[in-house]
């Protein structure tokens, strides 16, 4: 991975400044010494003045669900592929990133997760998220068949164990045995356990929050439909104040009308954007791998080769963004809050980044008036400049 250029302080001025309180026209952000420092200035102070006349400045991105990008997928196992997965999203504004495998074998999955934890140690990685093989059947999407099992416990433990601490999320379906005491497994071990690739009914849903789950992943896909007599996990998920909800703005896993819904239901404070993103994430068409299965992409949707279920996406959390304000309707600060304050303040890390608040690390994303990226910068470094 290329080193970043850091400067010990400098000022991003004039651009409309996206924070908790709000929008802040002509506002200004100061860092130094890789956080956000206080703004002010007197006639002593040279720091360089980055002039951002016509741009948004927003908090770094947070995606909690990503399984590759650039060309590569974490679950290749290696640091060089894994590198390149987080290059590629951080150039598209996602500064703090949760490595998702897919099923595979257990001890496949526990090498996967051995290195990665050493990415998330060097502080490359915010965590592990096991997606799979722990789902259902019916609703296994991109997932081998062949290598699902149930969630017992002590399956469950060993790749936590394989993470040495880093695991940050679980999807399981609750409904297939041992899935309830996996769930309660999880909470007691400080893990985020997420309801996903499921056939569990209302009511087992329910049981399975109480026991302990706090995310649906990607709500709406892989699981029941939302039906008037016959209301699933995706009603469940949506109305329970203690679950965060996942979503997927591609203009492919979801309908606007059905993100909309999620957003005016849960609110921002309760959706996660996320990319669920495969390899050819910042790439063009072709064919990828996707853990054991092959995917072709084709005008930007992935799908399984041979099956043509769709199989991630091609997303990166910038594009995210982007359509969220400009097709779906969402206001700027709600998608901010969805993209970075509240996937950091899940997995823990609201004191450090997620918002542009002094003290917190200079985590930051510089947009142009149509909301593309320009600049990128990361505990304080600039991974893309913006040009002057």
């Amino acid at each position: 991975m290329s080193t970043p250029f850091t400067e010990p302080r400098t000022v991003l001025a004039n651009a409309t400044v996206v924070r908790p309180s709000g929008m802040v026209e002509a506002g200004r952000v100061t860092v130094e010494d890789g956080r956000i420092a206080a703004g002010l200035r007197d006639e002593t102070d040279s720091a360089p003045v980055l002039d951002l006349t016509g741009h948004w400045v927003l908090p770094g991105f947070v995606d909690l669900h990503a399984h590759g990008g650039g060309g590569a997928s974490f679950s290749a196992g290696t640091v060089d592929e894994a590198l390149r997965v987080i290059e590629t999203h951080r150039a598209h504004g996602t500064t703090t990133m949760v490595a998702s495998t897919v099923t595979g074998e257990l001890g496949d999955l526990a090498a996967q997760a051995g290195v990665l934890a050493d990415l998330a140690e060097q502080g490359e990685l915010a965590g592990v998220h096991f997606e799979g093989p722990f789902i259902a059947r019916n609703r296994c999407g991109a997932h081998q068949p062949s290598l699902l099992r149930d969630p017992d416990p002590s399956d469950v433990r060993k790749l936590l164990d394989a993470a040495r601490g880093t695991a940050r999320m679980v999807t399981l379906a609750p409904e297939l045995p041992g899935g309830l005491d996996s769930v309660r497994l999880l909470r007691e071990t400080g893990v985020i356990a997420a309801i996903g690739h499921t056939d569990a009914d209302y009511e087992t849903t329910r049981l399975a929050v109480d026991a302990g789950a706090t995310v649906a992943t990607h709500l709406f896909n892989a699981m029941p439909p939302l039906a008037h007599r016959s209301p699933g996990p995706v009603a469940a998920l949506l109305e329970d104040e203690r679950v965060t909800v996942e979503l997927i703005d591609d203009g492919v896993h979801l309908h606007p009308a059905a993100l909309r819904l999620a957003f005016g239901t849960a609110g921002p404070d309760r959706v996660a954007l996320i990319t669920d993103a495969m390899g050819a994430a910042g790439m063009g068409d072709g064919t990828y791998p996707l853990g054991p299965l092959t995917v072709e992409v084709t005008e930007g949707v992935a799908r399984l080769q041979d099956v043509g279920t769709i199989a991630g996406s091609t997303l990166t959390l910038d594009r995210a963004f982007r359509r969220a304000v400009t097709v779906d309707g969402i206001p700027v600060p709600d998608a901010v809050r969805a993209l970075s304050a509240t996937p950091a303040r899940l997995l823990g890390l609201d004191d450090r980044t997620g918002s542009i608040e002094e003290g917190k690390d200079a985590d930051l994303v510089v947009l142009d008036g149509g909301f593309r990226v320009v600049g990128v910068m990361r505990r304080g470094a600039w991974v893309v400049r913006p040009c002057p």
